[in-house]
């Protein structure tokens, strides 16, 4: 599998389980347990934006700040 590839299965798998935790999240009676699954899918979607940016960067031809650019306008 190539890097893209795996990156791209990485991304999945993370975004499975932030979907995971959200849903147990609104399933929990107890706040605090609430609370917690809330604040790990929270870590698990910034940990993978981060992840994501410097997949961006490693692509050839492309830069992340253009991307950043690029939608900033609109």
């Amino acid at each position: 599998m190539s890097v893209a590839g795996e990156s791209a299965s990485r991304a999945r798998q993370m975004q499975d389980k932030v979907r995971e935790l959200n849903q147990r999240a609104e399933q929990a009676s107890d706040p605090q347990e609430r609370r917690r699954l809330y604040e790990e899918a929270r870590r698990i979607r910034e940990q993978s934006m981060k992840d994501g940016g410097r997949a961006a960067e490693d692509r050839p031809g492309r830069r992340a700040d253009s991307e950043k650019d690029e939608f900033s306008s609109r």
